[in-house]
């Protein structure tokens, strides 16, 4: 249970542990959900769910969270089938920085694959819901629904359905069709640039300003600037921020940062 506000995530927590198969625990920050992922898969345990706050990192850090949780196990799962739900006993340190809802379930998809998430929120919202969804969520659930409800949902991800209120399924659908619509609309702009002007993109994905870019490609600032301005122009923006979020909408990512070169232009332009 994921959830910055403490007296909410713990009395959910309690209510979930009543279940004879379920083990709980609560998190108050997503850094701190992200660290307890990591140190049960380093301990052969795993959890099965998240449930994730929607307005998570919304509001300031509340002091109580550095006080660890006080009672019950870090939760490990069972047996197959066991329906153990997220998180650790300790929220967020000073240092955490914040992950908001949205972002936490996309980093969990990436990092724990096999984890499952379900977004908890005040209200229901269709936009946020869709992006919950195209995150990687497997669920949307208001905040006021019964116990009964959310444990259907629980299980219900566990078999990997998706669960949405009724109320919303139109207006997702309509949100997921119209991202798909700007998505196809992004990949044909990004089809448009050429592969020296797609390597340049990927790197302005990955946060390099012109200098970084023209070490890494091997070319002059000069030519860099130049591509970049091409990059704009083809896209149809005024800026590296309006460029970068239409790639990511193509599905474009970020040049290695990590790795070697990616492409070596042969002599400075």
């Amino acid at each position: 249970m994921v959830d910055d506000h403490r007296i909410f995530a713990e009395s959910l927590a309690a209510a979930l542990a009543a279940e004879q198969d379920v083990d709980v625990s609560a998190a108050g920050s997503g850094p701190a959900a992200l660290r307890a992922l990591e140190r049960a898969a380093g301990e052969g345990r795993r959890f099965d769910v998240l449930l994730i706050d929607a307005d998570l990192g919304t509001v300031g850090p509340d002091p109580a969270q550095q006080a660890p949780r006080p009672a019950g196990p870090p939760g490990p799962t069972g047996p197959p089938g066991h329906a153990a739900h997220a998180g650790h006993e300790s929220g967020g340190g000073p240092g955490d920085g914040v992950v908001d809802g949205i972002s936490l379930v996309a980093r969990v998809r990436a990092a724990h694959p096999g984890v499952r998430t379900v977004v908890l929120a005040e209200r229901d919202d269709p936009r946020r819901a869709a992006g919950a969804l195209q995150a990687g969520a497997g669920g949307w659930v208001a905040k006021d629904c019964s116990l009964s409800r959310l444990l259907a949902v629980i299980r219900g991800v566990l078999r990997d359905e998706t669960h949405l209120p009724p109320a919303l399924l139109t207006g997702v659908l309509r949100e997921l069709t119209a991202a798909r619509k700007h998505r196809t609309e992004s990949e044909r702009l990004v089809e448009s640039l050429t592969p020296r002007e797609r390597e340049v993109l990927r790197c302005m994905v990955a946060g390099l300003g012109r200098k970084a870019v023209a070490e890494r490609l091997y070319l002059s600032p000069h030519t860099v600037r130049t591509h970049m301005q091409n990059v704009l122009g083809k896209l149809g923006v005024h800026s590296t921020l309006a460029a970068v979020a239409l790639a990511r909408r193509a599905g474009v990512g970020p040049a290695d940062l990590a790795g070697d070169v990616v492409e070596r232009g042969g002599q400075l332009a």
